[in-house]
């Protein structure tokens, strides 16, 4: 006889698998019908590929204008690498204040953080563009790159102050009998004790920034510039109502970096979502 505790595990495990699976099939179905000639794509909406082609891949592969889809994987990159780099530097920066130095108006700095997340960005964007094309940014990376070395996250901000708020402060006093200052202390302590956090936000930075849409439309014009995002976007516009397998062949390929990313990190995702909340 199954316990009602044990059925009724069993019961919600049918349920979150029949949920994942059904949130997935539209992911297998834009893979498969990648591979499938374009008068099937929306004939045909099993995952079953009855005639397989890779001209998708080809043509998508090609690009538009000379732009090949490698080229706009290489901008989306540097975009993507000063964005993560920015960010780890600066919030971890913020964070290491936030969780271990003592300071006037700490309370309303780390109130500020929390109002920075709060805020819309649709509500700076127009301030934001004024701003940075009086700088001469506009149709450049440098809108997209330079702010996030400014802690410009209050997300990231906070996973770091909470993570570090969780290390033992005895190692910050018996760091500064040895002689250590804040800088010391951050840099050999702190920092490597934090590495989970900082494979969190670099995952999460690397998604949010590789997913990016809006921002990069707003910013950049020029379609050698363009990021896989708005490459994607080109295909609609170039080859119309004969892109869709283009669009999905592509689409297939840029999901290949974040799953690989997010495969390779997994463990540590978890362990510094988990270890976000011990200390308040």
């Amino acid at each position: 006889m199954i316990k009602p505790q044990k059925q009724w595990s069993i019961v919600m495990f049918i349920i979150i698998s029949l949920g994942a699976l059904a949130m997935i099939y539209p992911l297998a179905w834009m893979v498969a019908s990648s591979f499938k000639p374009e008068f099937l794509i929306f004939k045909d909406k099993s995952l079953l590929i009855r005639e397989f082609t890779v001209e998708h891949y080809i043509r998508g592969w090609l690009g538009v204008g000379g732009n090949t889809f490698l080229h706009s994987l290489f901008n989306t990159f540097k975009v993507v690498v000063p964005v993560v780099v920015g960010t780890l530097f600066s919030c971890s920066m913020v964070g290491f204040a936030m969780a271990r130095l003592q300071f006037r108006f700490k309370s309303l700095v780390y109130a500020l953080i929390f109002l920075t997340m709060m805020l819309p960005m649709h509500s700076t964007l127009i301030p934001r563009y004024i701003m940075f094309r009086n700088f001469g940014w506009t149709n450049t990376y440098l809108p997209l790159t330079v702010p996030s070395f400014f802690a410009i996250q209050g997300f990231f901000c906070y996973l770091f102050i909470q993570f570090m708020r969780g290390i033992p402060a005895e190692l910050d006093k018996a760091a500064t009998i040895d002689g250590c200052g804040p800088i010391t202390i951050y840099v050999r302590i702190i920092a490597p004790l934090s590495v989970p956090a900082f494979l969190t936000a670099a995952l999460f930075s690397f998604i949010w920034t590789y997913d990016d849409f809006f921002s990069q439309l707003v910013y950049i014009s020029k379609p050698t510039a363009f990021t896989v995002s708005l490459a994607l976007r080109q295909y609609i516009e170039a080859f119309e109502l004969s892109a869709f397998g283009v669009l999905f062949a592509m689409s297939t390929l840029s999901l290949i970096p974040i799953f690989l990313l997010f495969v390779s990190f997994q463990k540590y995702l978890v362990e510094g979502i988990a270890t976000t909340g011990m200390k308040g």
